[in-house]
């Protein structure tokens, strides 16, 4: 049987109003549970932000889940509500090291099963390679940033230090798009999740392509886009022409842009099996990982179904996506299938 591992995975720890009042009293995010305590809202303050159920916090239920969806193991990154890059980065450093203490919480219900990526301040480089180094000696395998901070996009020389502190340490680092482009237009409908946050992703790959910061950073960085790297690589044609046509283009990217596909990976959130054949011919199958966005509303609803029964796709390459590229990318020791 093949192995499962799902690298993109959030959780939200059960906090209270009372801990998110140490980050902001009006406006940080915290959990408020339903009666039944099956259900819950996320706050920011006192807004309702999102509508969620108990897998999210509750580190068994999230198990029991695993093993009717047939994924062995989950890598879980914090609900990007959290990241709290709007905060004093002297603040911001305690929220991150105690969300990450409390993920490795979560994580000791079944060790061999949940896995932690890191949050850290990105605000402030220096304490953000820091937490990253303590966070991975204390157990994470991995972090997840925001795909900006602020108007800061990843080719700001400050995130380019940090991503070459993570290349130089080892320390894989998985991109997810938040606080989307958003100028009042996209006014219902979730346009903000369906239309901006691809562009997101699209704008932090193009970048580090375009800005050069790719010559820079060490081959070495394990990278990972989230949303199968949004529009990246149904639009890499369009961005290669440019290249090719204008030297406003080309005139901090020395190759073409297609040519750095292999800096980076995506995870396999695209829905769609012509979406996926597409995103293997442009990646490569060693370069795109099973990832679910669990368990959001909008992820995979059938963890690893989509690349399980596509037709396109050989044993060997569903192999690589389902488990072994994730295997590799995180570090994580021989795995043998485990759940039900």
């Amino acid at each position: 049987m093949t192995v499962r591992i799902d690298m993109h995975a959030h959780f939200f720890p059960p906090i209270t109003r009372e801990e998110a009042a140490q980050l902001d009293a009006q406006h940080a995010p915290w959990l408020a549970l339903d009666s039944d305590a099956e259900t819950g809202m996320i706050m920011t303050g006192d807004r309702a932000f999102r509508p969620i159920t108990r897998p999210l916090w509750d580190p068994l239920r999230r198990v029991e889940e695993m093993d009717r969806l047939g994924i062995d193991i989950q890598l879980m990154c914090a609900t990007p509500v959290l990241f709290g890059y709007t905060y004093p980065a002297a603040t911001v450093v305690d929220w991150a090291r105690r969300l990450n203490d409390r993920a490795l919480e979560l994580c000791s219900a079944a060790p061999g099963r949940l896995k932690a990526l890191a949050q850290v301040p990105l605000q402030d480089i220096e304490l953000a390679c820091a937490e990253a180094s303590r966070a991975k000696a204390s157990g994470h395998h991995g972090v997840q940033i925001g795909n900006h901070v602020g108007q800061k996009d990843l080719d700001d020389e400050g995130l380019v230090q940090f991503l070459i502190h993570c290349a130089n340490e080892n320390i894989p680092v998985l991109v997810h798009p938040w606080d989307m482009m958003n100028d009042g237009r996209m006014k219902k409908w979730m346009l903000p999740w369906l239309v901006a946050m691809p562009a997101e992703t699209q704008l932090s790959i193009l970048s580090l392509i375009l800005s050069g910061a790719f010559e820079r950073i060490p081959r070495s960085l394990k990278l990972c886009f989230a949303h199968g790297g949004g529009s990246f690589a149904f639009l890499l044609g369009r961005v290669d022409n440019a290249w090719r046509e204008r030297d406003i283009v080309r005139e901090n990217c020395p190759h073409l842009p297609s040519s750095y596909v292999d800096r980076f990976c995506v995870d396999s959130a695209v829905f769609d099996d012509g979406a996926l054949r597409l995103l293997v011919d442009v990646m490569g199958p060693e370069r795109v990982m099973l990832g679910s966005d669990y368990p959001f509303p909008l992820g995979e609803q059938q963890v690893g179904r989509l690349i399980a029964d596509h037709i396109g796709l050989d044993e060997s390459a569903k192999r690589r996506l389902l488990s072994e590229n994730a295997q590799a990318f995180f570090d994580l020791p021989e795995i043998h299938a485990v759940a039900a």
